[in-house]
């Protein structure tokens, strides 16, 4: 190593900042370090540092040296001298380590007796960790610098290389590992091609057996739909234990919920040839695995809060912690009613859409003698959200008022001109306009300012009483504060509606969606002790920032109250006690048992689940994980799962081997292909490609578009009519009089036709469930009802609200992400076929994307089964016979004015 000294600063400017006054010298003397000086001099020895990392701030680029003791960042620099300097400490601590190397390779020979007990006729897969075991073993500076975190083969010296023993080869080159496990992958394929022909009491695919064999450090199994993941889970421990990789004891399952750990249970007992209870290896959940930490270390089991294994217990605190708000805290109650009444969804301006049809979509208007109009509380139409939210509030108050009332304005020659203002008070005899007008006095419409520079001259000249309101100050959050001025001023009386009377004419819904986000927000707040600056900074960077820092406050204040619950009770949580029982891990205080973790359901992880998991694997020396899951069926964001931890495997636990379960065992190759196209359209979600034992049934999607002169159709009767056309049907192709499985699925709970009371037929078993919790179930047939565009439908808009990114560490940028794999799993539920009900006037996107992937297999059909001729434009709508105004008779789509294709009758 050359004896120079290399020095490095901020630049000349960046060193009159507080965070500038540093330097790092790299000291090539031995024992080699870097030398920082901030305030004093810190020596950090090569050999202790572990980690060498750059991050951009806002202005500035940060390089950050890891030790195991801590972390120190060196910032005020540049991009490029950022990397510069962080790629000199890289090379400037691996020329370290090869002297190190170089100095002792006599010893290093002791490897090749190691591994070759290990490797000797392909008996063992070779992992990195195996390899790292048997260098560790060796000891002495040479071995541990071959296993230092920073340690890079590809810097290497060749002659250096040469110098090694041979079996060092594994380490300098990763693809001579490689060649050796794809050969032992073979023989062994071959060596238990019987034990896995008839396993858990089947044959398990190539796929399945490649899984069960593969063992490095971090495995990912991305498994599909119906594809045989618990046979899976169940086929490696019986493998590992089988080649007696692994006692039991060192073996640990985790799985979600209580009825997935008996399940694998009673697979596992029923291939050991074992009693349940004498497993050996430890099947459990989360939940019980952090309660038992914590009661071997403490010598007693943690005190849960009273509500949290109850299954809505969360939700009802949270119901009863905004009640208590409601009565103590006045600023609470007006931002919580602010945000049901005023801010029902967030004001995103129309060009951060794609197309004005999914600006409408998102806006869930109506369609009114051709133009699109948005619901109020007060029962009328608006054309934009915020004059939605001036109705609210003017309905929450109690003001008189019209919406677009014929006024005639006299012009200075006489003449009368009849104009609609947006509003108008009778009580003071007012009139309100809001204008679209930004801060800077533009509007987003062609010739709109001067127009509305005119209106507003003509009413002051006709002696009316008027005031203006503008989008400008709805986004800098005073058009509430403006408003009621203007009215206070005129006289005109506010009477508050009462909160019940607002609790009445809110759909239910709306309230338990921000029960649901506040139950988010909850466990991020704590997890990643955020602060209330932090969330009120973030807000600024969302679309509809008033609405974000007034969510932003209540759930602060939610979360407060929730934490004080807590600590009066002298109880925790759920997530806190998973977090203390990750805390007893990572100081020592209890000691991991387990070398091979599986995890199953792993799309489901949320970051405190994932840093226990962490926690156990670096804790215990060369312990592996196991884990298994969909991303595509990750649909418990509410719940606090976070799917980047599974979509970045590598990035949260190290070099890993990922393997691909895509044989379906459920769905036919129709709803299989179909349903895996129609996910990946959300380029963030892995790719696979997946394939049926169940040959295609043409035409086995079918859409029933459900008419009706009422607001929304009655799909509950129509799900019945469906039901007993399918008892019909299936009647005649039943053997052995078993019945068939239909499942009647929707999103929300208000759409149960069947009220927890099943319909009982002949030919078919029914069962009705929501989306969520038809996951992980399966049927011959499937109805998905209401599958419309609105905020309750499919895609349901409420869901993807973007008060998330308040508090999500890494939010997904797709629209409608989750709520496009939850449909997906609605979708992979059947084997033989699907019905999807939707409104006539109102289909969702979702239909006209499966008609995109299918094609012909797709059928569209009356809930009686008599076939509609699909729309080709729309691909959405269907052909009726119109009336032309001549009286020839044509097709037209019944989605006109939105399409307006015609065909010629025949």
């Amino acid at each position: 190593m050359s004896d120079r000294i290399r020095t490095y600063r901020p630049g000349f400017f960046a060193r009159l900042l507080p965070s500038g006054k540093w330097k790092a010298t790299l000291n090539s003397s031995l024992p080699a370090a870097v030398q920082l000086t901030v305030g004093g001099v810190v020596n950090l020895p090569c050999l202790e540092i572990i980690a060498i990392s750059v991050r951009k701030a806002l202005l500035w680029h940060s390089v950050e040296v890891s030790t195991r003791n801590g972390t120190h960042s060196l910032s005020c620099l540049g991009e490029e001298a950022a990397t510069g300097l962080a790629a000199d400490l890289y090379s400037f601590i691996n020329s370290h380590l090869f002297d190190l190397i170089g100095s002792d390779t006599k010893r290093l020979s002791e490897v090749d007796t190691k591994l070759h007990s290990i490797i000797e006729g392909n008996r063992q897969y070779l992992a990195q960790a195996d390899l790292s075991r048997a260098i560790a073993s060796v000891g002495g500076q040479a071995a541990a610098s071959l296993l230092h975190p920073v340690f890079d083969p590809e810097l290497m010296p060749a002659t250096l290389k040469a110098a090694l023993p041979q079996s060092l080869a594994y380490i300098t080159d990763p693809a001579v590992r490689h060649r050796y496990n794809a050969t032992f992958v073979s023989v062994e394929l071959s060596r238990y091609r019987s034990f896995f022909d008839n396993l858990d009491g089947r044959s398990l695919s190539d796929q399945q057996r490649e899984a069960c064999i593969r063992l490095e450090d971090s495995n990912l199994l991305i498994a599909s739909a119906g594809s045989g993941k618990s046979a899976t889970m169940v086929g490696k421990v019986a493998y590992v234990l089988d080649k007696q990789l692994y006692r039991s004891e060192e073996i640990l399952v985790l799985a979600f919920n209580k009825s997935a750990v008996d399940e694998l249970k009673e697979r596992l007992s029923r291939q050991l040839a074992v009693d349940p209870g004498n497993l050996g290896c430890k099947v459990t959940t989360f939940h019980a695995l952090g309660r038992g930490i914590i009661e071997e270390v403490e010598g007693r089991p943690p005190q849960l809060a009273d509500w949290v294994e109850h299954p809505a217990g969360e939700a009802k605190v949270i119901e009863q912690i905004v009640d208590e708000l409601l009565r103590s805290d006045v600023e609470f109650a007006r931002l919580w009613i602010n945000l049901l009444v005023l801010h029902p969804k967030a004001d995103i301006p129309a060009d951060a859409f794609d197309s004005d049809a999914d600006y409408e979509r998102y806006l869930s208007v109506r369609r009114r003698k051709g133009n699109a109009t948005i619901g109020t509380m007060a029962g009328i139409y608006v054309k934009s959200l915020q004059e939605q939210t001036i109705v609210n509030w003017l309905w929450l108050h109690s003001v008189a008022f019209e919406y677009e009332r014929q006024t005639p304005i006299e012009e200075e020659n006489g003449e009368i001109r009849h104009v609609h203002p947006d509003f108008y008070y009778p009580d003071s005899n007012t009139i309100h306009e809001h204008l679209a007008i930004n801060a800077d006095g533009s509007s987003p419409f062609a010739n709109y300012v001067p127009h509305a520079e005119n209106k507003m001259a003509a009413y002051r000249q006709a002696g009316m009483d008027v005031f203006q309101t503008t989008s400008a100050q709805a986004s800098s959050g005073s058009l509430i504060t403006e408003l009621e001025a203007e009215i206070t001023r005129r006289g005109i009386q506010l009477e508050r509606k009462s909160y019940a009377a607002i609790v009445k004419a809110l759909e239910p819904v709306v309230i338990k969606h921000y029960h649901k986000l506040i139950a988010v927000c909850i466990k991020h707040i704590r997890a990643s002790h955020l602060t209330l600056d932090v969330l009120l900074e973030r807000a600024k960077s969302l679309h509809d920032r008033a609405r974000a820092g007034e969510f932003a406050q209540i759930a602060w204040k939610i979360t407060e109250t929730y934490s004080r619950k807590l600590e009066e009770a002298n109880r925790i949580d759920f997530d806190s006690m998973i977090a203390n029982a990750t805390r007893l891990v990572q100081t020592g205080q209890y000691r991991s048992p387990y070398s091979l973790i599986l995890v199953d359901e792993f799309q489901d992880i949320s970051a405190p689940r994932a840093n226990l998991i962490k926690a156990l694997k670096n804790q215990k020396s060369f312990t592996k994980i196991f884990a298994v899951g969909d991303d595509w069926q990750s649909i418990y964001r509410f719940a606090g799962s976070d799917i980047t931890i599974f979509t970045q495997f590598e990035a949260n636990f190290g070099a890993s081997w990922q393997g691909r379960l895509e044989q379906t065992y459920r769905c036919n190759q129709l709803i299989a292909e179909t349903a895996a196209s129609f996910v990946q359209r959300n380029p963030a979600q892995l790719r696979k490609s997946v394939r049926s034992t169940r040959l295609a049934i043409a035409r086995s999607i079918r859409v029933i578009p459900i008419e009706s002169e009422r607001s929304r159709p009655d799909f509950a009767d129509a799900c019945r009519r469906l039901l007993r056309r399918l008892d019909i049907f299936l009647g005649g192709i039943s053997e052995q009089n078993e019945k068939f499985k239909v499942m009647v699925l929707w999103r929300y709970n208000q759409l149960d036709p069947f009220r927890g009371s099943e319909p009982r037929f002949e030919n078919i078993e029914v069962a009705g469930l929501s989306f969520h919790r038809a996951k992980g179930l399966e049927a011959d047939y499937t109805i998905l009802l209401d599958v419309s565009e609105g905020d309750y439908g499919v895609p349901s808009r409420i869901e993807d609200d973007e008060l998330l990114n308040l508090v999500m560490p890494r939010p997904e940028t797709f629209d409608y992400a989750e709520e496009r794999r939850l449909f997906y799993v609605a979708l992979t539920r059947a084997r033989r076929g699907v019905f999807l009900l939707t409104n006539s006037r109102e289909p969702s996107r979702y239909i006209r994307e499966l008609s995109e992937i299918a094609g012909e297999n797709l059928r569209f059909e009356t809930v009686d089964g008599d076939g509609l001729n699909q729309c080709p434009v729309c691909r959405v709508g269907y052909l009726v016979e119109r009336t032309g105004r001549n009286k020839s008779r044509f097709f037209g789509c019944n989605q006109y004015p939105e399409c307006a294709h015609t065909a010629h009758m025949r």
